[in-house]
């Protein structure tokens, strides 16, 4: 079979491991983002160079593309609707992309879909917000999540107390939504294809960093009932089914203290939360987000071995050219799979890799996971 001109919008290690794991195919991928230096680039058919969030520089880029999809929300959407009027196949749909990069629409859709998730509020900006606490009509503690614009722990104010309202309040629209108390959160990447076909990963389990506030440790499998993995996986294939998505949809869940489990965000690309399978899954997300925008078989999601997946942060007090301090040590260690992104430059908590930990149980995983967060140190020379 001969494979459709395929772009991507956005060029950083989404983009990258898309196209490490198309060269298995010898399907070229294009893509867009501001420099051909970011992690895509070397591994790209062809990149060009301009903004995912200009109009004519995604037009101009998709008309060159049969299919073309995304490794980040915050693209143009307008220009990939005239894309999609001119023929051309945008997968996810930027209708519903729309919905998903604003919080307060994503919620509002949940809510009308009676899709389970935590109480929310939305307000114009941070004075209303005040104004709510002080008349009454908002009452701490709760979780403040910009509208727009927000990835990796950023856009997010968690505030418990009158001292976290006065520091830590964020300027412009925003969605407010209820401190949930949590047993576990909870992530299902779901895939599906223009024929309708769905597949969900295993739920995984994520620990999070308290400081930076991004997943720190993920867990698969993850320590859950087999009756609340059905309901995670239920649930993810719900939203993706109302959302009508094709290639993947990664689906971050609540699991509370009272054993609800509650739908808290989405994001339609490759993520985070689903790293893991490149090493430990016969089908990789990557491999199936592919096979989803090309409407191709969706492949098995079985896991193959127990695992837990460690970001690799750049360590706090370091901005500069990133040197990686402990790397030999680490992969001397059975099991442990290194994935760094090339990313030129490190500064505090940015994420410039990961490495997934292969083990016979899910405690040996994380004590050598622990091992490398402690050994390998990504730092400058300064």
């Amino acid at each position: 079979m001969s494979f459709p001109k395929l772009g991507i919008l956005g060029g950083g290690q989404l983009g990258k491991m898309l196209c490490q794991a198309a060269s298995c195919w010898e399907l070229p991928i294009y893509a867009l983002d501001t420099s051909i230096e970011f992690p895509a680039g070397p591994y790209a058919k062809g990149f060009q160079q301009g903004s995912f969030k200009d109009y004519d520089d995604v037009l101009g880029f998709g008309r060159q593309m049969d299919i073309i999809t995304i490794e980040i929300e915050h693209v143009n959407t307008d220009a990939l609707k005239q894309l999609q009027e001119e023929g051309k196949t945008v997968h996810p749909d930027p209708a519903a992309l729309d919905i998903i990069k604003d919080k307060g629409l994503q919620k509002t859709f949940y809510k009308e879909h009676n899709i389970p998730t935590s109480p929310f509020q939305l307000f114009p900006d941070k004075n209303a917000v005040l104004n709510a606490v002080k008349s009454g009509d908002l009452t701490i503690p709760f979780v403040q999540k910009s509208r727009t614009a927000g990835y990796d722990g950023k856009g997010v104010a968690v505030i418990k107390n009158q001292a976290d309202l006065t520091e830590k309040l964020l300027d412009g629209a925003c969605m407010i939504e209820d401190l949930v108390e949590m047993e576990k959160e909870i992530a299902v990447i779901v895939a599906q294809n223009e024929r309708g076909e769905i597949s969900a990963f295993d739920p995984v389990e994520m620990e999070f960093n308290p400081i930076a506030n991004l997943v720190e440790f993920l867990i698969c499998p993850s320590n859950i009932t087999e009756e609340q993995a059905k309901t995670c996986t239920d649930l993810a294939t719900k939203v993706i089914k109302a959302f009508n998505i094709c290639g993947l949809l990664a689906v971050e869940l609540f699991l509370d203290k009272q054993g609800n489990i509650l739908v808290n965000e989405v994001a339609p690309r490759p993520h985070n939360s689903g790293h893991h399978t490149i090493d430990s899954a016969i089908t990789s997300q990557y491999e199936q987000h592919l096979r989803g925008v090309l409407n191709l078989p969706l492949g098995s999601t079985k896991m193959t071995t127990p695992s837990v997946m460690v970001n690799l942060l750049g360590a706090e007090g370091y901005t500069g050219k990133a040197i990686y301090e402990g790397l030999s040590d680490c992969l001397a260690i059975e099991g442990v799979k290194i994935h760094l992104y090339g990313k030129e430059l490190t500064k505090p908590f940015r994420k410039m890799g990961h490495a997934t930990i292969i083990a016979d149980t899910i405690e040996a995983a994380k004590e050598k996971a622990r091992k490398v967060q402690a050994t390998l140190i990504i730092k400058t020379n300064d």
